[in-house]
């Protein structure tokens, strides 16, 4: 297996120091989803025209004849009996997402597919779709000249094809007919939805909530939701939604490490560890020491003692007594550094870590994909 990407990493020969991790502060509003507040997908079945000869064949997409029959009889065209046989017509299903509280006269994107076999969507127009909704009521008709971004170039003994030219969309090509009626502002009562639930997340983003409106509206249910009781607040739903979606909150990532195969990428987690234990790996041993510096405030001041960690790696071959042997509480990442120094590859990094893991020194989620 060929591993293409390598790690990058802050090394020292002989004394490395890391300083404190910085902590992600996101907003709210980028953690969390609102329940009720949410988008919904539309999906419709339409007729794309203009083609320049790269359109469905009646051979093998008779729909797509059947369907131009029909709309031309719509638009009061006679075509009964008539043997037709386009190549510039292809049949095509538009999908679209419905944004929340969109309103009848708003625009929104949609994306056209070819679902026969037409060779090419460029250059083609797509003819009134009605979008339906999964309760099969039409909230939106798309209509408009398709923009494709793949080609595809044929030549006599030869073709090359870039993304895929039966695919392409319409930037503000549906227009909303039909709102979804939801009273927003009548209700008493917020769920915050976390992304990535955790427990230490939520009992932050309850204290956060509490601490800037001055109230205890805020209160953690689970890992995962985070209730906002709005019976004591004047302000509208909406409104209170809007003064705490900006706020700051300190996020607790989880331990963990990310293993892909294919691409050969490794990501460490910041706050990975490893337990005391004994490596060798071919002919290259390391040795991690832990020599923690206690630092003193001066006399009578207001500072407190600190232990700052000193870590030492020591990089040799393998050979009697000269296993790798790694002190308690190192990171992960100063490991890793040391293997750089070396040279060592991704791959053999992920075996090492596998291996670590498998012997249970390793504090942290494995993840290999």
């Amino acid at each position: 297996m060929k591993w293409s990407v390598r790690f990058i990493a802050v090394l020292s020969a002989v004394l490395i120091s890391l300083p404190a991790p910085s902590l992600a502060q996101p907003r709210i509003r980028d953690i969390v989803d609102v329940e009720g507040v949410r988008e919904n997908d539309l999906v419709g079945y339409g007729i794309v025209v203009g083609l320049n000869g790269t359109g469905d064949s009646v051979k093998n997409s008779p729909f797509t004849e059947d369907s131009l029959s029909y709309m031309l009889e719509r638009l009061g065209v006679n075509v009964q009996g008539e043997d037709i046989k386009p190549k510039n017509v292809a049949a095509v299903l538009v999908t679209a997402t419905f944004p929340s509280f969109a309103r009848n006269g708003s625009t929104i994107d949609v994306t056209v597919a070819s679902i026969g076999d037409a060779k090419s969507l460029e250059g083609g127009t797509l003819i009134l779709t009605p979008m339906k909704g999964a309760d099969n009521e039409v909230y939106a008709v798309a209509q408009g000249s398709i923009v494709v971004s793949g080609i595809s170039v044929q030549a006599a003994g030869a073709s090359v094809s870039r993304g895929s030219p039966t695919t392409g969309g319409v930037p503000n090509g549906a227009r909303i007919e039909r709102e979804i009626n939801y009273a927003f502002n009548q209700r008493d009562s917020v769920t915050l939805a976390l992304r990535n639930p955790d427990f230490t997340t939520a009992a932050r983003i309850e204290d956060t909530i509490n601490s800037a409106v001055g109230a205890n509206i805020a209160s953690m249910r689970d890992s995962g939701t985070v209730d906002l009781d709005l019976h004591t607040i004047s302000d509208s739903p909406a409104r209170v939604l809007a003064s705490i979606e900006n706020l700051l909150v300190t996020v607790a990532t989880p331990a963990r490490i990310v293993i892909d195969e294919k691409s050969g990428t490794i990501v460490l987690g910041e706050d990975v560890t490893i337990s005391k234990v004994a490596i060798a790996q071919g002919n290259i041993s390391i040795k991690i020491v832990e020599s923690p510096v206690v630092s003193q405030p001066n006399p009578f001041s207001s500072g407190e003692t600190v232990t700052l960690p000193r870590s030492q790696i020591t990089i040799g071959q393998t050979g009697s007594g000269n296993i790798a042997v790694m002190e308690p509480n190192v990171s992960l990442s100063q490991l890793i550094a040391g293997l750089n120094a070396l040279g060592v590859s991704p791959q053999e990094m992920a075996d090492i870590i596998r291996a670590m893991k498998a012997a249970g020194a390793i504090h942290a989620e494995l993840v290999v994909r």
